[in-house]
């Protein structure tokens, strides 16, 4: 999707379809949170889904912020019969901390950090939109800015979008957010427009048996610029 511009805010009013297929997105969501949190293990999910401007091509994607060892998060997911698809092992820059998905099918992922996270990568969340199982489960949306740099305003009839181009710091307040983070995700998102997809630092899919902690420990071995991520934000 490509950075909108335009100044004025637009209204849209969702159809039937629209709002049936946010509730059978949340219901997956809250399925997979469900299974996490049993084990205690608090989780969110972000995007499209906390934001409810879901579409046919939209994922959920359930983060987990302060993640136990990823064998236990594997387990309880396995343990309530969500197999794995795929288990990747991300870095999108090598600012960024090192991140575990878990695919479990083809529009449902779990991910968490590997290392600690900088307040500006938390607040990336909260930019585009998240929202905690009890939340989910009582119906709520929240604004956030989807990848076209457009603030969704959830309404009863549907949301409004607007452009954040410029109106940063207005966005920042509104979202309880630094304007820092708002700005890095203006730059990112445009320069991905302007250069096409840049790709990430690090992607490393896992083969069966492996861990996320043994492939991440092998690659900072080997990789002065993963290690000096993972001494410290």
């Amino acid at each position: 999707m490509k950075p909108v511009r335009r100044p004025e805010a637009c209204e849209v009013i969702y159809d039937e379809g629209r709002w049936r297929l946010l509730a059978a997105l949340r219901a997956r969501a809250a399925e997979v949170m469900e299974t996490l949190e049993a084990r205690g293990i608090s989780c969110i999910v972000h995007g499209s889904v906390a934001r409810g401007d879901v579409k046919p091509t939209s994922d959920v994607d359930v983060f987990v912020p302060n993640p136990p060892a990823s064998a236990v998060i594997e387990a309880a997911l396995e343990l309530a019969g969500f197999k794995p698809m795929r288990r990747l092992l991300v870095q999108a820059t090598p600012a960024y901390v090192p991140k575990a998905y878990i695919e479990i099918d083809e529009r449902t992922c779990v991910s968490f950090p590997l290392a600690k996270m900088r307040p500006v990568e938390w607040e990336f969340y909260a930019f585009g939109g998240k929202l905690d199982l009890r939340g989910l489960k009582a119906g709520l949306r929240v604004p956030g800015v989807d990848k076209r740099l457009m603030l969704i305003e959830p309404t009863e009839r549907g949301h409004v979008e607007s452009s954040i181009i410029g109106r940063e710091g207005e966005v920042a307040k509104l979202l309880g957010i630094s304007v820092q983070a708002v700005m890095d995700r203006v730059r990112a998102l445009l320069r991905r427009d302007e250069e096409g997809h840049t790709g990430v630092f690090l992607k490393r899919e896992l083969a069966p048996g492996e861990s996320f902690e043994a492939v991440l420990a092998d690659l900072a071995a080997r990789n002065p610029v993963i290690r000096r991520r993972l001494r410290g934000p």
